[in-house]
């Protein structure tokens, strides 16, 4: 038997009459909202808070935005005139505010263009995560772009399989760096110095957090799909399917009596699927073609980045929150259509997009175009899921405290190096992976004088590193008009040392401590 044929996007064409009838009567107020949230999933979109419009979220596998694919996201938010998108920590683009009728015409003009939504949310694969300078940037071990594609390609097969996980996040990793996270997904494959995987299952953030796993090392690429398959079957024999909100794979460590029973119960699957005579095995992916620049120099900009190939270069673009304005995406695509291949966007999980196989030419006029709507700071990349605004889960709006730290340490004149990213979630879920950033926030509430109010609970000296993984400590809760404050003072404070924020928590990593006390209630 043949490793699976990849599934044809328009294939699932199919399935859209369905959510296009189940949609349409929710808006007429014939399905209530949890009803229709459980079957929307499954197609990549949920109704907003209030259930007046809705969210689509287009996969990007692997992070990667072709010159095809973002010229059709430009087209939609113009066809239909949606103002608000988000670029999320999964690497994924969302569309925000739609009416019935531009989500149900926006998902099947995806397919089209390559992009699939089946499976953006609910119990399904969710999009296959990638380091997203894989492939261009000096010192990585390998390229994983063409495995993480691939591992993408087969996990849609698994969107209609029977038992699986409330979400199933895998990630491609490139370097210690780890900024997708490998080291604890539900599976990850971090890629070593030898041209080799190590792979890690039964990771998340969310409530009870759990690094993962180190089930295999060494792993050939071209077999990554038995462990894939492998850990279907993992879940299918060890996974909880009575308590929904223990339906996640990193609950199985407790149930095989911690990690090395997890382990052991994972490898026996996956000896059964090596057993099975099934053939999974991937053929050596073609060579990527030389490029290189045509002498063109850029700008001198922290924005601008030297690729691997001579003379290319890359350009970051990070939108505060991750919600780049409409205009700016549009004129950003229209001038990557222009310039042709091999230029494309790349989306990374802390909500950076990057523009790369740029000449120096290209570089400077996509750094122009995006001046006016991008962060200037490392504070200024920080990192906010979509808030409680928008999300029905969500408990804060935590893109309004980002917005309102930003415009506070503008203000008060902190020099860039004295604060880091910052990662906000709005509730419990961890979107805004704040469990692990070197300062977190997430959505809580507090109690004062009778009343509750709004407030963040503050979790410092995290880390996702290869090697270094580290949960954040929670500090304490901070009602959420102090918090931008508090940001203020501890950049003055790190400020007065002469010394980088990062440098300043390592030579005292309860400093921070001393600096929130009187702004915990």
């Amino acid at each position: 038997m043949a490793v699976p044929n990849k599934i044809a996007p328009q294939s699932w064409k199919a399935d859209l009459p369905a959510f296009a009838e189940k949609t349409r009567a929710f808006y007429a107020g014939e399905v209530d909202k949890m009803a229709y949230k459980g079957f929307s999933g499954l197609y990549g979109s949920y109704a907003q808070k209030g259930g007046t419009a809705s969210m689509l979220r287009l996969r990007m596998t692997a992070g990667r935005v072709t010159r095809e694919k973002l010229a059709f996201t430009a087209d939609a938010l113009r066809r239909w005139q949606v103002k608000r998108l988000h670029f999320t920590t999964c690497q994924t683009i969302q569309l925000h505010d739609l009416g019935p009728d531009a989500v149900i015409g926006i998902m099947e003009d995806a397919l089209d263009a390559g992009i699939v939504t089946m499976g953006g949310g609910g119990d399904f694969p969710r999009n296959v995560m990638c380091s997203p300078l894989s492939g261009l940037e000096e010192g990585e071990y390998f390229d994983v772009t063409p495995w993480a594609e691939a591992a993408a390609d087969y996990l849609m097969h698994f969107v209609k399989a029977e038992k699986m996980p409330r979400k199933l996040k895998v990630g491609f990793s490139n370097s210690p760096k780890n900024l997708t996270h490998a080291t604890y997904r539900d599976l990850g494959f971090a890629a070593r110095p030898d041209g080799l995987f190590d792979v890690y299952s039964a990771g998340g953030l969310g409530n009870n957090p759990r690094f993962g796993v180190l089930v295999a090392e060494g792993v050939e690429p071209q077999k990554i799909l038995y462990y894939i398959k492998a850990m279907w079957l993992t879940f299918r024999a060890y996974g909880n399917y009575d308590n929904r909100a223990k339906a996640r794979t990193r609950y199985m460590q407790e149930v095989c009596g911690g990690p090395e029973g997890y382990k052991a119960a994972y490898l026996q699957k996956l000896n059964e699927v090596f057993a099975s005579g099934e053939e999974l095995t991937l053929p050596a992916p073609a060579a990527a073609p030389a490029l290189q620049g045509d002498g063109s120099t850029p700008p001198d900009s922290r924005r601008v980045l030297a690729q691997k190939q001579p003379g290319l270069y890359a350009v970051a673009w990070h939108p505060i929150g991750g919600q780049p304005d409409a205009g700016v995406f549009c004129a950003a695509a229209d001038a990557v259509a222009r310039m042709g291949a091999p230029v494309e966007m790349r989306l990374a999980p802390d909500e950076t997009a990057y523009f790369v196989n740029l000449t120096g030419t290209q570089a400077a006029e996509l750094l122009a175009l995006t001046d006016g709507d991008t962060a200037h700071s490392l504070f200024e990349t920080s990192v906010s899921c979509i808030g409680a605004s928008i999300c029905q889960v969500g408990v804060r709006d935590s893109q309004a405290l980002l917005r309102a730290s930003v415009d506070a340490v503008r203000q008060a004149g902190i020099p860039c190096a004295a604060l880091p990213q910052v990662h906000i979630s709005g509730c419990p879920s961890s979107c805004g992976t704040h469990q692990t950033g070197a300062i977190g926030f997430r959505g809580a509430a507090k109690v004062v004088d009778k009343k509750p109010l709004s407030a963040f609970t503050l979790y410092v000296n995290g880390c996702d590193a290869q090697g270094q993984e580290a949960m954040g400590r929670e500090l304490g809760v901070i009602l959420e008009s102090r918090v931008p404050e508090f940001l203020v003072k501890l950049g003055r404070t790190v400020a007065d040392s002469g010394l980088t924020y990062a440098a300043w928590a390592a030579n005292d990593p309860a400093a921070i401590d001393a600096v929130a006390a009187e702004f915990l209630a």
